[in-house]
């Protein structure tokens, strides 16, 4: 049970951390661009992060079950009976939660380079060039 647990956990960490990092990224860069400009909220901003995040994940959740089978990640060898148990159905999906809680804080890194001071100067200034135009 643990290894079932493990063997669906590792991918959804890298799925966690991917759809975390780029949501912020992304969702910050539309929140200091088109966001400011088209004067649309914080969380409409958040919100099409996350469109950008999930189209991404899309496009790399081949890439994240790859590299999980290349560090060694196969499937356990479980009969139909064995799969269809109640206990096997709770640990892979007990891994699937945890491994996305774990790559969903990893994920948060882009928080530590964004700067309060930088996206309320940048707000500011863009709004004193609206108000001028």
């Amino acid at each position: 049970m643990r290894y079932i647990l493990l063997h669906n956990g590792i991918p959804f960490v890298g799925f966690g951390f991917l759809d975390n990092a780029i949501m912020i990224a992304a969702g910050t860069q539309i929140e200091l661009s088109i966001g400011v400009t088209l004067g649309i909220s914080t969380m409409a901003a958040a919100a099409l992060g996350n469109l950008v995040s999930d189209l991404a994940g899309l496009g790399l959740a081949g890439y994240v079950e790859a590299l999980a089978s290349r560090l060694g990640m196969q499937g356990p060898e479980l009969t139909p009976k064995q799969a269809d148990m109640w206990q096997t159905r709770l640990s892979a999906h007990l891994g699937k939660a945890i491994g996305i809680c774990i790559g969903c804080l990893l994920g948060m890194f882009p928080l530590l380079f964004i700067s309060e001071d930088e996206e309320d100067d940048k707000k500011s200034h863009s709004s004193d060039n609206n108000g001028t135009q």
